[in-house]
């Protein structure tokens, strides 16, 4: 029986960092992962010196970000070589979170040959509309990311990307950034998180068509797991999308499973979703 490889993809303004403690889960299960920085994040990361203490608005306002020109099929491309490989060993299993979702649900367009499952933790696959930005209605009258936009620095058509100031010592807003996506860290731990995230994340991923197709990602297993506490991406919105993907390819719906949590936490207590994700290795070996 072949081992699966869970290939782990981060979300907006995250790295492969974000997947630590699933990964030492998993591996006390004796399962493999492999987790993505995708173009722009991790070591390739901007993070200008304004952005430090003492920060300087007016400069991080204007700095242009090396996002700029970082597009969701950059995403991809960067992707499919080690997707490759890791195929080559045994079943893949691809696990997204957040808006890691558009770049899974592309690849999976492109190359279902080389996936086995797919997993979504709360994360964006597009059907009735283009992108997450195109995505509006009462599903997400819940969600506090509009009450975020004191988190933005200059203009995202200057910059080239979207910029947030993570530094920030407005407590307010700290606060409700923690409330929408790890509300059950203590206050020592979202700090500890908010020093893995970058601030500028690419509008040209978010805004690329990431549309589901029935014929290519729709012929794959694939899984949903819905957190009922999130507030950055209401469980509506969730909901929203596992029904029009169940509706593109009705002989083939998610498996839902649902976890009590808000959008990030279950990096906090990741034995919840590893069970799944072992359970979804049975089903790919």
């Amino acid at each position: 029986m072949s081992t699966p490889t869970y290939v782990l993809v981060h979300g907006s303004g995250s790295n492969s960092f974000f997947w630590t403690t699933i990964q030492r889960e998993l591996a006390l299960r004796g399962l493999r992962s492999y987790a993505v920085d995708l173009p722009g994040h991790g070591f390739e990361a901007q993070y200008p010196v304004s952005y430090y203490s003492p920060q300087d608005l007016d400069a991080l306002a204007t700095e242009p970000s090396t996002l700029a020109t970082v597009t969701l099929q950059d995403n991809v491309g960067s992707m499919l070589p080690a997707v490759r490989r890791l195929a080559e060993l045994g079943p893949v299993v691809l696990v997204a979170a957040s808006l890691g979702g558009v770049t899974v649900t592309k690849l999976a367009n492109q190359a279902p040959e080389l996936i086995d499952h797919l997993v979504y933790i709360s994360a964006w696959a597009p059907v009735s509309e283009r992108n997450p930005i195109e995505y509006s209605g009462p599903e997400f009258d819940e969600s506090l990311l509009p009450q975020l936009t004191g988190l933005a620095v200059g203009d995202a058509e200057v910059i080239g990307a979207p910029r947030a100031n993570y530094r920030t010592a407005d407590k307010t807003l700290i606060d409700t950034l923690k409330a929408a996506v790890l509300a059950e860290a203590t206050d020592e731990q979202f700090r500890a998180f908010l020093n893995t995230m970058q601030p500028d994340e690419s509008l040209q991923v978010m805004m690329g068509d990431a549309r589901a197709e029935a014929a290519t990602w729709g012929t794959i297993p694939r899984t949903y797991i819905r957190l009922t506490k999130d507030l950055a991406m209401p469980i509506a919105a969730q909901d929203r999308l596992i029904r029009e993907g169940d509706e593109l390819t009705p002989d083939n719906p998610y498996t839902v499973h649902s976890l009590d949590i808000s959008h990030a936490g279950f990096i906090l207590d990741p034995e919840p979703t590893v069970d799944i994700l072992a359970e979804v290795a049975l089903k790919s070996a």
